[in-house]
Order: structure tokens, then C-alpha cells, then sequence
């Protein structure tokens, strides 16, 4: 699924990352403790979280992740925009819950992302 699809999903808004629109993810993840997400495999993916600060961004460049999806309306602070572009990770907002982000990105046929443990 491309980031422009997940968009139109979430009904989302883009932050940083209209040049990356056409980017292939293969996976997601959600969570909001970085710490769980280091538990994911490398795999061009989608984090999903409603945690909204710099080190989101720099779990997900440790993880190549590619696109960075925060719910619940939480707007990226602007360290974590200048960041993300620095790292080429799309920052998207949407204002739907985690779990229902995450259902209607599954349905949509995104696949979870695979645990490395």
C-alpha cells in the first residue's frame, strides 16, 4: 500500500511528505511505547502511534520506517517535522482512534508487521 492510499484512509493530513506519497509500504505497527516497536522487523513500514515527540521520529528511521501515522487528531511538533524531513519518514495526522486506524488500514489490506523476537 502506498503512503497516499493510508492518507486517504485515515483521512488524514500530511505534515511532511507530499514528495513521498508514491512510496511503497509492506507492513505497520502501532504502538505507543517506542520501546515495543524496536520489536518489529525492518520492513518499510507504517508506525501508527499517538506518541507525539522527536523520538518517534528517531525510532522510526532506526527501523526504516518510512511513514509516521499519529492518531487522535495529535499534531507533530515542529522538531519532529524538521527531523522527519531530515530522515525522508512521511508525518501524517489523522483524527481517528488507534484502533480504528488500525482496523481500517487492515481491511484495507495493509499487513501487520512481523516481530523479530
Amino acid at each position: 500500500m502506498k503512503i497516499e492510499e493510508v492518507v486517504r484512509v485515515l483521512n488524514a493530513d500530511v505534515y511532511y511528505g507530499n514528495d513521498l506519497l508514491d512510496v511503497e509500504l509492506n507492513s505497520a505497527c502501532a504502538a505507543d511505547m517506542m520501546s515495543d516497536v524496536l520489536a518489529f522487523l525492518k520492513d518499510q513500514a507504517l508506525l501508527i502511534s499517538g506518541l507525539c515527540n522527536p523520538q518517534v521520529v528517531r525510532t522510526a528511521d532506526m527501523m526504516d520506517i518510512k511513514c509516521i501515522a499519529l492518531v487522535r487528531g495529535k499534531v507533530p511538533t515542529e522538531d519532529m517535522i524538521r527531523l522527519a524531513r531530515e530522515k525522508k519518514i512521511a508525518i501524517i495526522s489523522s483524527k481517528m482512534r488507534m484502533y480504528i486506524a488500525c482496523g481500517k488500514l487492515y481491511e484495507s489490506g495493509l499487513k501487520a508487521g512481523e516481530v523479530s523476537v
